[in-house]
């Protein structure tokens, strides 16, 4: 879909999106929730490899800091009729508990000029929307997630964007998307900006369009393909397959992932003509789950993608993302769900991957990292889903500096209607 069309459709949501007396299903099937999220997050770093000797001497030992999050989402019904409108909204508000100069930048909080860490900051976002059938059109802020550009939301408060998306479901197991986002904030920003390269440190910035689809062929094998392109920076192709067997009385799960990037317009970021293929299997039995997957990339530069989001990556984990030029990556990983041992909401992972044979400016580099992770949810009381995370990250590399990590999230989600 053209972006005339994607804004022409907007503009018409936008304009007609008030709801009119009667329009019962803009109030009844709305919904208001409140999640709380308490994040301490403690950093230290163990190396200064990749530093100068000047950088090495005024660099930070350790980053720690403690912040409140408040997320506010609204999501009304659509209005009754052939054509459905409606109004989402989303407030977030993040509190600085514990922080300092010489501890900032974590991610959670905005760090001034000074270097010290913000006391607070907000944002909020309305996005317009209209359903025709089973397709739904929104138009304002969105949280995009596709294996092209997948919003961060490891942190405090979750990145947005700002932009025109449909979703099309009216043929049976096909999903069709399609997108043109123009602006975002960072996930520790209230500032919006135009959409740029990560890595890129210079002041120019495009639009990000994408359109794919994800075909569900049956119960037990999926398909997808995405087609990305960030305006002046890179162009990006994608394609996936997954497919679930019953096996000895669990489901071996097999992913399969390729990504085709090449520069585009003038190539602001660089030279980038490569391939990445990774592959993971998944076995998963009474509540155990073994993965062990393989990635490699093959030809010019990194795998390119949006500045601050999530990569769709089996390697995109809890500090590293394994994606350098020429990089090849092996991973295990091992999970639990404590459920069928009787603790409901209990649940264990670990993992480790190793990369090498990548080069960002020098030859051989490699790195490795090991998490564990110990999730619990309450299932009954007066605090009934109060969820606890804690996360141990082990990172090291040849040409960045070495750093062990721990993370405690507390969240709780209250439906206010």
């Amino acid at each position: 879909m053209s972006r005339v069309i994607l804004r022409g459709a907007a503009c018409a949501t936008l304009c007609a999106c008030v709801p009119v007396a009667g329009a019962a299903g803009f109030i009844d099937d709305s919904k208001l929730k409140l999640q709380l999220r308490n994040v301490y997050f403690n950093e230290n770093f163990r190396d200064e490899q990749g530093l100068s000797a000047r950088a090495a001497a005024t660099a930070k030992s350790e980053r720690v800091e403690w912040a409140q999050g408040f997320l506010l989402d609204y999501q009304s019904g659509f209005t009754q009729g052939t054509l459905g409108l409606g109004l989402d909204a989303l407030g977030l508000v993040g509190m600085r508990l514990d922080s300092g100069r010489g501890r900032s930048g974590t991610g959670l909080l905005p760090v001034h000029d000074d270097g010290r860490a913000a006391d607070e900051f907000a944002s909020a976002g309305a996005t317009a929307k209209a359903r025709l059938g089973s397709t739904v059109v929104k138009y304002g802020t969105l949280l995009p997630k596709t294996p092209v550009l997948v919003y961060n939301d490891a942190r405090l408060l979750p990145q947005t964007y700002q932009g025109t998306q449909m979703v099309s479901n009216d043929i049976d197991g096909l999903t069709l998307t399609a997108a043109q986002l123009d602006r975002f904030k960072l996930r520790d920003s209230s500032d919006s900006t135009g959409l740029y390269m990560d890595g890129y440190s210079g002041s120019k910035s495009g639009d990000f369009s994408y359109a794919g689809a994800d075909y569900k062929v049956s119960k037990t094998l999926r398909l997808s393909y995405f087609h990305g392109e960030l305006d002046g920076f890179y162009r990006q192709d994608f394609a996936g397959i997954q497919h679930d067997l019953p096996l000895a009385g669990g489901v071996l799960t097999s992913d399969l992932r390729y990504f085709n990037s090449r520069d585009g317009g003038a190539a602001y970021g660089g030279r980038i003509d490569n391939d990445m293929l990774s592959g993971q299997l998944a076995y998963a039995h009474s509540g155990h789950t073994f993965g062990a997957g393989y990635q490699v990339l093959d030809g010019e530069g990194g795998l390119p993608y949006i500045s601050g989001a999530t990569v769709y990556s089996f390697s995109n984990v809890g500090i590293g993302k394994f994606i350098e030029e020429e990089e090849k990556t092996w991973m295990a990983s091992y999970a639990y769900d404590f459920s069928v041992s009787g603790l409901p909401g209990l649940t264990f992972m670990t993992r480790y991957l190793s990369g090498d044979n990548g080069r960002s400016g020098s030859d051989g580099l490699s790195e490795w990292e090991r998490d564990i992770e110990l999730a619990y949810v309450l299932q009954s009381g007066p605090l009934k889903g109060l969820g606890a995370k804690l996360r141990n990250y082990v990172y090291r590399a040849d040409f960045a500096r070495g750093r062990d990590s721990n993370r405690l999230y507390l969240t709780y989600d209250i439906a206010l209607w």
